[in-house]
């Protein structure tokens, strides 16, 4: 039991191991900058380290099952007259948008004077198991954006959807499209009929019964393994080069823990929805060709009629470019604006770089399509209530 135990060790440090021995080959040689190099790097290792994410203040404002509704309290003057909601993947945490400050998405967002509200999908426990596409888009989603269209008591709102969250915001648009008043999509896979990703030629093999029957829902460990394996040698080599080479910075070994945090903070994911989403999208590439269906309506894109800005990056190994730039091209809206920034899934949120366009750019773009939102009368009000066709248990507060 003691030798397996230590199998398993060895099997995980081992990506740290080869890094070590890579990063102290080149400078065993030199007495005076190995001393030097291990005194800064205790010094870093053992001193109080500031690495909290997500600390941007926040009310949850509404709380359905797993799923809250956050509000970022507002830093200055309201400037658009609509709020913006934001819907992150199911896959890892919606905490990368406020990584830190000085690198949050949400931070600039609020600088600027936009009412921010983002949904977090919690984590799926046993009797998720058997929700479907349906449930999430035409339920939670719907419930949220219900919700937040009273409060603010307006007919529409800014929808901006991140990765799988953001083909969640194409289907439920396609479906709700009198409540969005602008769409934006941000490396958002909407045709998966790509090999450019290992992830699209993986998924296209996976059979999702066997593993929704072996598991329920499945592990986030599982998928956090898969996405490391799709490139190990930057993924699982590199990053440590770079910890051990920088490990005598404590700027750089704060914003690793960070990120480490972020990356394993993986919820599971409901089985059903993962079974859906492996078979009608990675396998049948259904969105794309106006051929699915969701709670038994078919999705149609050309039903994407208002504004539209697609954001995704050039060396994304998730969702590469051709995952991304059919969209526009299938939907009715005539405000359509392709970005491809250069940079990859996550640095698009993240990199100090990409930060000074990306968060400006949807800002410039939601400021100039916000115009005066008009009043909904009291007889015209969207109720939840009314209108969820999947409500289960609720708290607003």
């Amino acid at each position: 039991m003691k030798d397996e135990k230590d199998a398993r060790i060895g099997d995980v440090m081992a990506p740290f191991k080869m890094a070590g021995d890579l990063v102290f080959a080149k400078v065993m040689g030199d007495t005076a900058k190995l001393y030097n190099y291990l005194r800064d790097a205790r010094d870093v290792l053992l001193s109080p380290m500031k690495t909290d994410i997500a600390t941007t203040p926040y009310d949850v404002v509404y709380e359905e099952d797993r799923v809250k509704l956050k509000h970022y309290r507002p830093v200055t003057e309201i400037r658009l007259k609509t709020p913006l909601l934001v819907v992150y993947a199911q896959v890892n945490r919606e905490t990368m948008l406020d990584l830190q400050p000085g690198r949050s998405v949400v931070e600039t967002f609020l600088n600027a004077g936009i009412d921010v509200y983002m949904i977090d999908w919690g984590y799926p426990t046993r009797k998720d198991r058997y929700l479907t596409l349906d449930d999430h888009i035409n339920g939670y989603i719907d419930n949220v954006v219900n919700f937040t269209l009273e409060k603010h008591n307006i007919p529409k709102l800014h929808l901006m959807g991140i990765c799988q969250g953001g083909t969640f915001c194409v289907v439920y648009t396609t479906l709700h499209p009198g409540k969005i008043k602008n769409l934006i999509t941000t490396v958002t896979p909407t045709n998966f009929d790509t090999d450019a990703s290992l992830l699209n030629i993986w998924a296209r093999a996976l059979n999702p019964d066997e593993l929704v029957e072996t598991y329920g829902n499945i592990p986030g460990d599982i998928m956090n393994l898969g996405f490391l394996l799709l490139n190990p040698a930057r993924l699982m080599i590199d990053k440590y080069v770079g910890f051990l080479e920088n490990v005598n910075n404590k700027d750089f070994v704060e914003n690793f823990v960070r990120m480490e945090k972020w990356i394993f903070d993986s919820p599971d994911l409901p089985a059903e929805t993962f079974r859906e989403f492996i078979t009608n999208f990675y396998k049948k590439n259904l969105l794309i060709k106006n051929e699915l269906e969701v709670g038994g309506r078919r999705v149609d894109l050309k039903k994407i009629t208002m504004p539209v800005l697609n954001i995704y990056g050039k060396h994304d190994h998730l969702v590469p470019p051709a995952a991304c730039d059919q969209f526009t091209s299938k939907i009715g809206s005539k405000d359509k604006e392709d970005l491809c920034l250069d940079t990859g899934h996550i640095g698009i949120y993240v990199s100090s770089k990409t930060q000074k366009e990306f968060g400006p750019k949807i800002i410039r773009w939601l400021m100039e399509r916000d115009g005066n939102s008009k009043e909904v009368k009291p007889s015209e009000k969207v109720s939840a209530k009314k209108t969820a066709p999947k409500k289960a248990k609720q708290k607003k507060l």
